[in-house]
């Protein structure tokens, strides 16, 4: 009790009454868009059980919520991280400027306007859609207002081609996978009762009953390991900007840890130094600092040659600073805010330069590299236990709310026909696989895109045909979800950038 007695002072002291106000602003609206995911996404993995009267509303929405909890609390944070990936270099690691607060304030209010307003219509929408053309938006309006670069330089296109490669693939596979998975059971099963559309008020048979309630289980346990990380990730943004000196590290690292790293930065130094033949340690910091962040702004390549160097000399500067140190709290704030900067920067550029094939395999720089960036990110893409439960509250209890609508959607008006036992368990198996897969490799996919397109492949594989009105009105939401959230986003940036940061000067007028 001691501990937390002396650590709750330590974050209290760094708030100011501003600050205070923006965190408790922030995270609320953090967990809103979590609240609000659920009433779309999970409403999908309870629309099978419901409609083929397996279980009881209100036991099927209680038990998904429970499977989303422990799915985000069971997440690694890898999705978390990647959507941050998203955000310009410069706001993600100046997260407590006005530019900060901007970014966090307007990507969410668009999420949420965006999610509430697909809901109240019954539309199935994506969150991780929703929120990646927020992304964009506050991206482009950052590089109009601020960026010298050009309009649009400071938005990281790789990785959003990559994720937005993978929300367009997600509900192609869902369809195409879905209807093969139902001609398939129709052919090794041959048992009318699965494709046979449920009785009104009559209980599914049991064996049906414990498949579909086992599919709406792993499609809500994925849900919740997948969506649930996007609000972790906002979140520790949050945390981050705001209280640096307390969360910008993980705090609890052991001093193994921290001691393999001062040893790993000085031996790969040395090796990459060995290897271009130009040594790290004659640059300024400003000089590396700058071009390992010019170098993840930039969408064109960089030669390895200039960046290599600023890596090692960055690895030096951390060495030095973390020498002969057993814990985090031995250095001040201001350096643990610096010293979560020089890691970023190191990280994002490795896996850059990975991505290009630009590290080089003699000598072994590339291997020591990458094992010596998944120390780095340990101590910095880390996910507090409290954090993960929070945003497992908010996406169940948003679950067991607003999920009706959508499942009326899914459950009736997707197909011309009642979906049946096997269409619900055929496209609820491709969605907790795919997003399964989706989680292995860190990216965001979204549960409504892939489930919805599943019952859509089930009806068609089937021959039900499908609703023309219910089909045109989700895909308009699908096309319409990016340029309307990446306008109304950039609007919002662009007037609470001023504000806040007119709000900040005044508060420091008053306050100094």
């Amino acid at each position: 009790m001691q501990g937390w007695s002396s650590e709750r002072v330590d974050i209290f002291s760094e708030l100011t009454f501003t600050n205070g106000l923006f965190l408790v602003l922030a995270l609320l609206l953090a967990l809103s868009f979590e609240f609000v995911n659920g009433f779309h996404d999970t409403a999908n993995a309870v629309a099978t059980v419901i409609y083929t009267n397996s279980l009881d509303p209100t036991y099927a929405v209680v038990w998904s919520g429970l499977w989303n909890l422990i799915g985000v609390i069971l997440s690694s944070g890898a999705v978390a991280y990647s959507i941050i990936a998203l955000l310009p270099v410069e706001l993600v690691i100046n997260a407590g400027s006005s530019g900060g607060f901007a970014m966090v304030f307007s990507l969410l209010v668009t999420a949420i306007i965006w999610n509430l307003g697909t809901w109240y219509f019954g539309i199935p929408s994506s969150s991780s859609h929703t929120l990646i053309g927020s992304i964009l938006g506050v991206g482009l309006a950052n590089s109009l207002l601020h960026s010298s670069e050009g309009f649009g330089a400071e938005v990281n296109w790789s990785k959003v081609s990559e994720v937005f490669a993978s929300l367009l693939v997600s509900p192609i596979v869902g369809f195409v996978l879905s209807a093969i998975l139902v001609v398939i059971a129709k052919q090794v099963w041959n048992n009318p009762k699965l494709f046979t559309q449920p009785e009104s008020d009559v209980a599914s048979p049991k064996w049906i009953r414990a498949l579909l309630i086992a599919t709406c289980t792993g499609v809500s346990f994925a849900h919740g390991s997948n969506d649930g990380q996007k609000g972790m990730g906002l979140m520790m943004l949050i945390l981050v900007g705001i209280l640096p000196g307390f969360f910008a590290l993980n705090m609890s690292a052991d001093p193994g840890s921290i001691n393999n790293i001062v040893t790993h930065s000085q031996n790969v130094a040395a090796l990459i130094d060995k290897q271009s033949g130009i040594s790290g340690f004659s640059l300024t910091d400003k000089f590396s600092r700058d071009k390992l962040s010019v170098f993840l702004k930039k969408n064109n390549d960089i030669e390895s040659n200039e960046v290599l160097p600023a890596i090692s000399h960055e690895l030096g500067i951390i060495s030095s600073q973390l020498k002969d140190k057993t814990n985090f709290n031995q250095i001040n704030k201001e350096e643990r805010c610096q010293l979560r900067r020089d890691l970023y920067l190191i990280s994002g550029a490795i896996n850059k330069l990975n991505k290009h094939q630009k590290l080089p395999k003699d000598l072994g720089v590339k291997e020591k590299l990458l094992e010596h960036q998944l120390e780095i990110d340990e101590v910095t893409k880390f996910i507090p236990s409290w954090v993960k439960l929070l945003v497992a509250l908010a996406l169940g209890l948003g679950s067991m709310i607003g999920w009706k609508r959508i499942v009326v959607t899914i459950g009736e008006k997707i197909g011309k026909d009642h979906l049946t036992y096997g269409q619900g368990a055929a496209a609820e198996l491709v969605a907790m696989s795919t997003i399964f897969a989706a989680d292995h490799y860190g990216l965001p996919v979204s549960t409504t895109h892939i489930l919805s397109s599943g019952v859509a492949g089930t009806m068609t594989a089937s021959g039900s045909g499908l609703q023309a009105n219910t089909v045109k009105s989700i895909l308009l939401a699908w096309v319409l979800t990016l340029p309307v959230t990446m306008i109304l986003a950039a609007a919002l940036f662009a007037a609470s950038d001023f504000s806040i940061r007119h709000v900040m000067e005044t508060a420091g007028q008053v306050l100094g």
